[in-house]
């Protein structure tokens, strides 16, 4: 790829072909944004945006000649958005840069930033993954601790009714179905292993059971199972990596409109307009390496938690 030197004009100055790649890009290891749709916000100051029962509450909405007409809020600003800054430099040394000028089509500078935005996005899932996973953050009518024999590893224990409990509870709660469920590997493998469920689809010729399969027995329009796994900075190499999702399953409410943080939802990834952002690469002489800094500003917020269900320990042995 054609490089640039770095100069007074050019020092901080957004590469806007790299920056629309990086906010086109996304690792299909990741499934956060299933459950915290990202919505892009214009400035730092914003509040959030939680959403009450107005909607379904019975209100007597009778107006006698002359009377003041009720009113009604739809949602409420609360705390402001307290967007936090994620930044990190992908390098791409020289000799290979060089190299890569020589077969057509490769381009280390996109492969750079991709890098760079797979680190930014891991930590983005294991911190969304940590609000929906969080007890603390549901009341006691939308979590439900799975133990024993009721844990999904077990074929005595019957997950669909647990999913049809769960998903009354929110409709209870918010007047919408719940449409996603997001599944930790090991409770996703129980299900994939479940006899009832193996037994529902023991006719279709299928060798295993999918994630469309899971969708299909438990009614629900989109299943996603987060493989993604972590090791701790200062982990040895050596260190088996922890699950980002655990052993549990979380049942929620998104909305399908798109890129508006005004429709009422289990959760959003609140990020600043214009970001991730790419800079300019520079060359820095001592590493022989052109630098491809890369910056995103954004945070996961539980808005609705009443719109979800925590199902814990389901993929538990």
């Amino acid at each position: 790829m054609t490089t640039r030197a770095l100069n007074q004009r050019t020092a901080a100055v957004v590469d806007p072909i790299l920056s629309t790649h990086a906010r086109g890009y996304r690792n299909s290891t990741f499934i956060a944004g299933a459950l915290f749709p990202r919505v892009s916000i214009p400035n730092r100051s914003m509040l959030v945006i939680k959403f009450g029962k107005e909607a379904f509450r019975k209100l007597n909405t009778r107006r006698a000649p002359g009377s003041a007409t009720k009113r009604v809020q739809y949602g409420y600003a609360s705390d402001p958005v307290a967007l936090v800054q994620d930044s990190l430099e992908g390098i791409v040394p020289t000799e290979h840069q060089q190299e890569a000028e020589k077969v057509p089509g490769i381009d280390l500078g996109a492969g750079a930033v991709n890098m760079v935005l797979d680190v930014l996005d891991l930590n983005l899932e294991v911190e969304s993954a940590r609000l929906a996973r969080d007890p603390a953050n549901y009341d006691a009518n939308h979590k439900l601790a799975l133990t024993g024999t009721d844990r999904w590893t077990d074929p005595d224990s019957d997950p669909k009714a647990d999913f049809d409990e769960a998903r009354e509870i929110i409709r209870r709660s918010i007047g919408r179905y719940p449409n996603t469920l997001a599944l930790g590997p090991n409770s996703g493998n129980a299900l994939k292993n479940h006899p009832k469920i193996k037994e529902q689809f023991k006719y279709t010729g299928r060798d295993s059971i999918t994630a469309e399969m899971i969708a299909a027995y438990f009614d629900i329009k989109k299943v996603v199972i987060g493989a993604a796994v972590y090791l701790p900075e200062t982990a040895d190499d050596a260190t088996l990596a922890n699950d980002v999702w655990g052993d549990d399953a979380i049942l929620a409410y998104v909305p399908e409109t798109g890129d508006n943080f005004q429709v009422p939802s289990f959760a959003y990834t609140y990020e600043l307009t214009g970001y991730p952002q790419v800079e300019q690469p520079y060359y820095e002489r001592p590493i022989k390496s052109w630098v491809y800094p890369t910056t995103a500003e954004r945070r996961p917020y539980l808005v609705g938690a009443e719109g979800g269900f925590l199902f814990q320990g389901a993929g538990s042995k």
